[in-house]
């Protein structure tokens, strides 16, 4: 296929790839439309055999990874963990929303740092929903927290988001060098929306409490945390020998999977469930997409705009030129496209793409599939969570997390080294 043809196709399928994961027909999952397209790229010739095996090659560790700590977070939350977290923000709340709001984003960050943002979107968003209607209070600030901070606070791990593991790969650091790079940018991004939703949500975080209906407080699950703990000490010692963080990442999976299975809480075909198969064959297949469109005409485009350099003006182009593009296309595709060409300037270039893919998605519904994911829950908890709303508040805080993170991975850079 020549290439103009090549670059229309492949533009068109994914806009349509897109689409379809934004609005979901009937529910169909994503990867219906997802892997066909890939199918015909690669049938057409619009992206070459060789290319599309090495795009599946690249992203199957990482899918990999992926499906282990989806199951990882399913099974903490057969064990209790997130009913137990609900418990305790409510009781530290003590019926004060400005104190709930607090503890909903301490929370949210650490389940998001260490469980990935699809736990604080699937199982933390329900809980904390069901804890704002006990206490009586406004759930709508603490509902857009989780929202924003499924995003915003998984800058810590590169096991925090798919962004993140795309990043790790492309950036050569340990894990733990990468966690110190981000520590800085996390904190800021974090304190910075914490700000802005105190800001725009003042009437309802001082309004009058209605009802404070108090709870019996669940046990603490000792065994789902101390094997989240074993899965965060294995990441740190297999990125130091040089083994891929995944196998941790099953390791505590399958412990976790391995008990409920005995105690006839789960079935083989629960825990294939909880890997998210499908969504995974929509990542490896929106991969090939996105490859073709860069082999046609994308890469060189970007190539043109992208900032050179290492300093703090390059780096916040770079993280702009990201925000906008995930805005665009959505962030996965976003990273998938720009790490290529950010990866040969270093990491600091690397990770501030990832400022601007994990920041950047707050500012539209279809900046992120885990926002669109959090909004259909959303709306099964009876909340409507308005467009002109969400944006209004997005367009207060990506650029306030957005350019003091970007700070803070420049001096990051410095201090640390890269």
């Amino acid at each position: 296929m020549n290439t103009p043809l090549a670059e229309v196709l492949s533009v068109v399928l994914l806009v349509a790839v897109l689409l379809w994961a934004v609005l979901r027909p009937r529910g169909l999952p994503e990867a219906v439309l997802a892997v066909p397209a890939a199918g015909v790229v690669i049938a057409t010739g619009a992206i070459p055999l060789e290319h599309a095996r090495e795009e599946a090659e690249r992203l199957g560790p990482v899918v990999g990874f992926l499906a282990a700590v989806l199951v990882l977070a399913h099974f903490c939350d057969v064990e209790g963990l997130f009913t137990a977290c609900g418990a305790w923000t409510a009781r530290w709340a003590a019926g004060r929303p400005v104190r709930l709001l607090t503890a909903v984003f301490a929370l949210a960050s650490v389940i998001t740092a260490v469980l990935s943002l699809d736990a604080t979107v699937v199982l933390l968003t329900p809980v904390v929903l069901a804890t704002a209607t006990r206490m009586g209070v406004s759930a709508k600030p603490h509902l857009y927290a989780c929202a924003h901070l499924s995003n915003t606070a998984s800058l810590l791990l590169p096991v925090s988001n798919l962004t993140n593991l795309l990043a790790f790969e492309a950036s050569g650091l340990s894990f733990t060098r990468f966690a110190a790079l981000m520590t800085l940018p996390w904190l800021v991004a974090i304190g910075a929306e914490y700000l802005v939703f105190r800001r725009f949500f003042d009437p309802d975080l001082t309004a009058p409490v209605q009802q404070a209906e108090a709870g019996e407080a669940p046990a603490v699950p000792l065994f789902a945390l101390v094997t989240v703990g074993c899965t965060l000490a294995g990441f740190v010692v297999a990125s130091a020998v040089g083994v891929t963080p995944a196998w941790a990442a099953l390791a505590g999976a399958l412990v976790l999977a391995g008990r409920a299975l005995l105690r006839r809480r789960a079935t083989p075909l629960t825990v294939v469930r909880a890997a998210a198969p499908a969504f995974c064959a929509f990542v490896l297949a929106l991969g090939i997409v996105v490859r073709a469109v860069v082999d046609n005409g994308l890469a060189g485009a970007l190539h043109r705009v992208l900032p050179d350099g290492a300093g703090l003006p390059a780096l916040l182009g770079v993280a702009a030129l990201a925000a906008v593009l995930a805005n665009l296309i959505n962030n996965l595709p976003a990273v998938l496209v720009l790490l290529p060409l950010t990866a040969g300037a270093g990491p600091g270039a690397v990770l501030a793409v990832l400022l601007g893919v994990n920041i950047g998605p707050n500012l539209t519904y279809a900046g992120s599939l885990a926002t669109l994911l959090w909004r259909r829950i959303a709306q099964q908890g009876g909340h409507r969570a308005g467009l002109g709303e969400f944006t209004r508040l997005g367009l207060l805080a990506v650029p306030a997390a957005l350019v003091p993170a970007v700070v803070g991975l420049w001096l990051s850079l410095r201090v640390v080294g890269s």
